[in-house]
């Protein structure tokens, strides 16, 4: 325009194309540009430093559809938050990770509310929860692997076990004996400890030690947590965590250590 009294300043500033969808992922950065969450954080330096681009192993097809998948399952279950992940059992690269509710790292503010507290939290590498039967991938594997069970060997679900003041049952009893597969087919509690009594306590720890289930693991991101196991190891517990009980792990080790099993 000519006129002397505008001035024009050009500055950087990072931007988000694909927005919330691997929000937790890629993290966010302040208004300085410097990384505060997420691989922005991890990869800091680097990216402050080089100019050639970051490559994830995020394929945003996979991420699509992985998110989309677990919003639904958390709107079928009324669920308040949910985690997913999709993972190259022959590699380890992680295809996909979701962690909800999610934000959009454009929009973090440096004043975050009580509520963008929970959209920030990561629940699929910060949190930690108890896995449940899908630690029965581990038991079984363990099993197989220590005990030299076959296929064939059965086991005696027709009834509860009592021990230790506590009775652990079947949620879907078929009160039968059962072989090795039907017990993982049917997620029976009372097969599965049987399985782990067999391994013997101190073997069973060591498999699941083996996995990388009782340390942090290691991640280009800053929010990841560590394990909760039982600090004496009793009997008790390895029949608690033989059906996922006793101990909480993030869904990025259960992934990982599902992975290693595959």
């Amino acid at each position: 325009l000519g006129n002397p009294a505008l001035s024009f300043k050009e500055e950087q500033k990072r931007i988000y194309p694909q927005g919330a969808l691997a929000s937790h992922i890629v993290g966010y950065s302040g208004i300085d540009g410097k990384g505060l969450a997420g691989l922005e954080q991890g990869f800091d330096k680097l990216l402050s430093q080089s100019e050639d681009p970051l490559v994830t192993t995020i394929d945003v097809r996979i991420q699509h559809a992985l998110r989309r998948e677990t919003e639904n399952a958390m709107k079928k279950f009324n669920g308040i938050a949910g985690a997913g992940m999709v993972m190259d059992v022959n590699t380890g690269e992680v295809l996909g990770a979701v962690s909800l509710p999610d934000f959009e790292p454009q929009a973090v503010s440096q004043k975050v509310s009580e509520k963008d507290k929970k959209k920030l939290f990561n629940n699929l590498t910060l949190g930690v929860f108890e896995p449940g039967s899908t630690f029965k991938i581990f038991t079984t594997a363990a099993a197989i692997e220590l005990s030299g069970v076959s296929m064939g060997k059965t086991y005696d679900a027709r009834e509860p076990i009592k021990a230790h003041g506590f009775k652990i049952s079947d949620y879907h009893a078929q009160r039968r004996i059962l072989t090795v597969p039907e017990v993982f087919m049917h997620s029976s509690n009372v097969g599965s400890v049987k399985m782990a009594l067999d391994v013997g306590t101190d073997d069973f720890k060591g498999f699941l030690k083996d996995l990388g289930l009782f340390k942090k693991p290691d991640l280009e991101i800053p929010e990841t947590g560590a394990p909760i196991v039982p600090s004496h190891w009793e009997e008790i517990d390895t029949m608690a965590v033989s059906f996922g009980h006793s101990i909480a792990v993030s869904p990025l080790q259960l992934v990982a250590s599902a992975s290693s099993i595959v």
